[in-house]
């Protein structure tokens, strides 16, 4: 079979209070969440052996985290190397709850660390998705594509992913925040992630 680039999002949920609290000591800002899932159908269809990712973890642990160069991307990439200019984290732990691949994650203060971070900060929901170059083979009785044993684990990337292209839900007056819509703090307005983004690197030059 050939191998091709394999990316997958999982939604990645912060606990406020922890954001709140590292954000107040002006440190380093880490965050924790789920980083992939074995063993479970995901978005693309795909589902991943759990054998498959405990040996891809371990090597990413070896070989990335314990010499801390386990850099990550802000949104899709389109290619199996990372690109520095665009590093915005770096995956600092993993360890496993389950079928759930857990991770401790240090946002950078790179220009794309600095947006990650602002998102982070305003309550945007966001996906981490897993990069790797691998094959699949299609389960036709699940309906599912199986990831193969040559799959290997490339690096993890912050992400907003939708699941309806351009399904941003705008507040109503003063009601509450809806999810991938915040209030600029630069501006005052309420912006879709987007302009949010814009605006941040238009500072940050």
């Amino acid at each position: 079979m050939n191998k091709k680039l394999l990316v997958d999002c999982i939604t990645f949920d912060v606990d406020k209070s922890v954001l709140k609290e590292a954000m107040s000591k002006g440190g380093p800002l880490v965050v924790q969440g789920v980083l992939q899932r074995a063993e479970a159908k995901n978005q693309n269809g795909r589902v991943y052996g759990k054998e498959i990712l405990q040996r891809e973890a371990q090597k990413y642990d070896e070989n990335f985290i314990r010499e801390r160069r386990a850099l990550g991307e802000l949104d899709h990439p389109d290619s199996s190397v990372v690109n520095l200019k665009n590093v915005s984290h770096n995956v600092k732990r993993m360890y496993w709850n389950g079928n759930d691949l857990m991770g401790e994650v240090e946002i950078l203060t790179t220009p794309s660390g600095n947006i990650l971070k602002e998102l982070l900060n305003c309550g945007i929901k966001l996906g981490i998705s897993s990069r790797g170059m691998g094959s699949v083979k299609k389960n036709v009785h699940e309906g599912t594509d199986e990831v193969q044993d040559d799959f290997e684990l490339i690096a993890f990337d912050f992400v907003s992913n939708p699941s309806t292209k351009g399904a941003f839900m705008f507040p109503s007056g003063e009601q509450s925040l809806q999810e991938g819509v915040v209030k600029n703090p630069l501006t005052n307005k309420w912006e879709n992630v987007e302009n949010l983004i814009r605006d941040i690197l238009g500072e940050i030059k």
